[in-house]
């Protein structure tokens, strides 16, 4: 069973011998969730393969510090090792570090100076309707009620505000089939697409300032299908292309951007997560910053601090560990690291 009162290091090592790709959370489920009861400080309950735990002193304020369960598929690298004051092994910077961080955290406030909401979820490495912080928003959003949150998400522990927004759509274009031996009698969906590509090519990103933070947006074809045969003219042809969107844009003005930059094309939204705004004028998150002596970065990417934004929760991310790591083969994560991120958070929180 999890020893909540061992080094942060060893409760990572611990935490990264459990196997728990994503839609196999059980197991460390109720390791997490044995572990949290036998803290009788903590309200524990749980929902599915998410566990939640909850102090309720009356603070003034409450923060909720979140980190998911699971990982993705192994690659040969399963148990931990340690070598050169890293832990290596699956998830071990994403993100059972930062878990194990807040786990540490949960076990040893007794008296926090404010209330804390700790959230360990399911599936969140995998498809959105899945994931357990996006059901516990919308079946329990009375449990993410808060001043401010802190997903554990690797950061290198430093602070990495808000996130960026993402749209993915197909853009398609049309023609008609022939032989190609006969080509004038058809018309060609792929050379059509030649017009796509070319706005995308002289696309100029733009980049918005937001509590001092510059988020640098990006519209870019990430993927292009047509075809039927060798000796087929195409009628059909789709161009995907993701647009990586700053968070003072809703989600709903990230899709008008792009119905005017293909305008004359169809449009077909495969997905649309807004972003979250950084919040670095709340209280708690002026404290939290100078508690932790960072100097705070734009989050360029999409995490789950989104969800707490829609809920009115300024939120950021912050843990250990490199994310650029995150889903490959040799990640780790550096002990420095874990320790850094365990007494900063135990400062701040006390």
């Amino acid at each position: 069973m999890l020893d909540l009162s061992s080094d942060v290091v060893a409760l990572t090592a611990a935490l990264v011998d459990i196997p728990s790709e994503s839609r196999s959370e059980r197991e460390i489920a109720d390791q997490v969730e044995a572990a949290l009861r036998d803290c009788g400080h903590l309200q524990v309950d749980r929902y599915g393969n998410t566990v939640v735990a909850r102090t309720d002193l009356g603070r003034g304020q409450r923060v909720v510090l979140g980190g998911h369960l699971d990982t993705v598929p192994a690659a040969d690298n399963l148990p931990h090792r340690i070598e050169s004051d890293r832990v290596y092994g699956l998830g071990a910077n994403d993100m059972k570090g930062g878990v194990a961080v807040a786990l540490r955290c949960a076990y040893e406030l007794r008296q926090p100076s404010r209330d804390v909401t700790y959230v360990f979820y399911e599936c969140e490495e995998i498809d959105d309707e899945a994931n357990g912080l996006r059901r516990l928003a919308e079946e329990h959003p009375e449990l993410l009620e808060a001043d401010f949150a802190v997903l554990m998400e690797p950061s290198d522990a430093g602070v990495e505000a808000g996130c960026q927004g993402t749209l993915r759509v197909h853009v398609r274009t049309d023609g008609e089939r022939a032989h190609s031996a006969r080509s004038w009698l058809g018309r060609n969906a792929i050379h059509a697409a030649a017009d796509i590509l070319n706005r995308l090519n002289d696309y100029q990103p733009r980049s918005a300032v937001i509590d001092g933070l510059r988020y640098r947006e990006g519209l870019n074809a990430v993927g292009i299908e047509g075809g039927v045969a060798t000796n087929v003219i195409p009628d059909a042809c789709v161009v995907a292309v993701n647009y990586r969107y700053a968070p003072d844009r809703s989600s709903e003005q990230a899709l008008a951007h792009l119905r005017e930059v293909f305008h004359g094309y169809p449009v077909e939204v495969v997905d649309n997560s807004p972003g979250a705004l950084p919040g670095l004028s709340h209280p708690a998150a002026v404290d939290f910053l100078a508690a932790t002596g960072a100097q705070p970065r734009p989050k360029f990417g999409w995490t789950d601090v989104s969800r707490f934004s829609a809920l009115g929760v300024p939120a950021v991310n912050f843990g250990p560990g490199d994310p650029s790591l995150a889903h490959t083969r040799g990640e780790f994560v550096p002990m420095e690291h874990l320790h850094l991120c365990e007494t900063q958070m135990l400062e701040w929180l006390r």
